[in-house]
């Protein structure tokens, strides 16, 4: 025996219906963030790859849009019953690739099959409308797809982004170039291997690459007049300058900094946990978007509430994210890592108490690993209560005026969701109401009903995904008017 290790295997990207290296032949590792080992080797991909995947989708364009909305809505129920068959090889992938807990990526695997056939259902609702008639004149409107669709997705659900957030726009008729999140690229590959199966070549094309090279090029692109993009504000403003000179629609899904206002009338325990379900800690470590940060609890229920909370902490799992009765697996890669542990410096030097967690899990010398914490003795005005730290870090602040803390909630640029827990209906509805945020739960965990539409308000984002509103986006109203002779 050698005693030398096994290749790195390169994964390709897949462009025009052909698997294909970055021109300049540049690489990116995929590092397991549980054994912290590269477990593959991806397409540096940049300008160059992005025209020529840019160039496929636009020759593809005209016979996917002609094929009819029928024909699409099957094939795209076809493309879901592939990835049910390959579900569990799927989520698994995302855990070596991502360190996500493995019940969490079989929910996601499933997630972006509900989403995908969601789409499919709604497909003829992209029909236009007719005007009412004069005597000299008809008028009606039509909806056409905008032709290439650049969708940029994030590293934190790396395969329900990369399979669901392209089905709206093949829905539409448009084709679609993928970029998905750098450091978890390698689910968005097979996904492009089990959609070349059903999907005509050139109609979905998957360029990795980072997003200041292969990401900002695809916003750029001249041909490309549609641009989707989900991942950070700093991140989500850059897209809007690169799409501004040509004025071309953007929507945008970015970060929050989430309040959830508990009352004191509330079941103690049960908020504390949805609480924790909400921050999707027992999920994907607190990295979502969505995940509810900023705990505002009533001053009379505000120790009960912390205990609770380290109890049902201090119960989760914590390991090997292979493993189905973990609960709790690493952050996503190494600079994300340090960038946590940072923000718990940080918050230790501004004074905040760390009534639970903080450091890393005792027992894993390796991995990108970081308790769930709990901070305490906080103010508004502290780093980790205004900036998004987008891992398993709970804020828990206190209140006693119901105006108060809501304006205390409100006093952010971002707006993404607020989740509002109490057994008073009157106060649930008043207080959803003055919440800024693009998506109000009541009582809830952060779980989100098919068709409910979901986008932000302020800096954290344009437009709505996951709904009929934003199947219409991926297309553009023409108005048509025939005077009858």
């Amino acid at each position: 025996m050698s005693g030398r290790s096994a290749p790195v295997p390169h994964r390709l990207m897949h462009i025009g219906g052909a698997w294909v290296d970055a021109a300049a032949c540049g690489r990116i590792e995929a590092v397991d963030p549980t054994s912290e080992e590269t477990i593959a080797t991806v397409p540096d991909g940049g300008a160059e790859d992005v025209d020529a995947a840019v160039a496929a989708a636009r020759t593809a364009a005209d016979d996917w849009r002609d094929l009819g909305w029928a024909r699409r809505a099957a094939l795209l129920r076809e493309l879901a019953s592939r990835i049910e068959r390959e579900a569990e090889q799927l989520a698994r992938l995302d855990v070596r690739d991502g360190g996500l807990p493995l019940a969490g990526m079989r929910s996601d695997v499933a997630g972006a099959v509900a989403e995908i056939l969601y789409y499919a259902g709604i497909t003829p609702q992209t029909n236009g409308s007719t005007a009412p008639p004069t005597r000299d004149t008809l008028s009606y409107t039509v909806r056409e797809p905008y032709g290439v669709v650049a969708r940029i997705v994030p590293f934190n659900h790396p395969f329900k982004f990369a399979a669901g957030k392209v089905a709206a726009p093949l829905a539409a008729g448009n084709t679609v170039v993928l970029k998905p999140g750098e450091q978890t690229s390698l689910s968005a590959l097979e996904f492009a291997r089990i959609a070349a199966d059903v999907l005509p070549p050139g109609v979905l094309n998957v360029v990795t690459g980072r997003g200041t090279t292969a990401g900002a090029a695809l916003v750029a692109h001249p041909e490309v007049h549609r641009v989707a993009f989900t991942g950070s504000v700093p991140s989500g403003r850059a897209v809007l300058r690169g799409a501004a000179e040509a004025v071309k629609h953007v929507s945008l899904e970015l970060g929050g900094k989430n309040p959830i206002i508990v009352f004191p009338d509330v079941d103690v325990a049960r908020a504390a946990h949805a609480a924790i379900a909400g921050k999707n800690i027992a999920r994907c470590t607190g990295q979502s978007c969505g995940s509810t940060s900023r705990l505002f609890v009533h001053a009379d229920i505000a120790d009960r509430f912390v205990e609770a909370l380290v109890a049902r902490l201090s119960a989760l799992r914590i390991g090997d994210p292979m493993d189905p009765l973990t609960e709790v697996g690493p952050l996503a890669f190494r600079a994300h890592y340090e960038r946590v542990r940072g923000c718990l410096e940080t918050a230790r030097r501004e004074g905040a108490t760390v009534a639970y967690g903080g450091g890393r899990p005792d027992g894993l010398a390796r991995g990108f690993f970081v308790e769930p914490t709990v901070l305490t003795n906080l103010d508004d005005g502290m780093t980790a209560v205004r900036e998004e730290i987008f891992g398993p870090v709970m804020s828990v602040l206190t209140w006693r005026d119901v105006d108060e803390v809501v304006r205390r909630a409100n006093a952010t640029p971002l707006g993404l969701t607020a989740n509002v827990w109490t057994r008073d209906v009157t106060a649930a509805h008043r207080t959803a109401a003055v919440l800024e945020a693009g998506y109000v739960y009541v009582n809830g965990t952060g779980r989100r009903p098919t068709g409910t539409p979901f986008g932000a308000w302020k800096s954290s984002g344009l437009g709505k995904e996951n709904s009929l509103e934003e199947l219409l986006s991926y297309t553009r109203e023409k108005t048509v008017t025939v005077t009858l002779w």
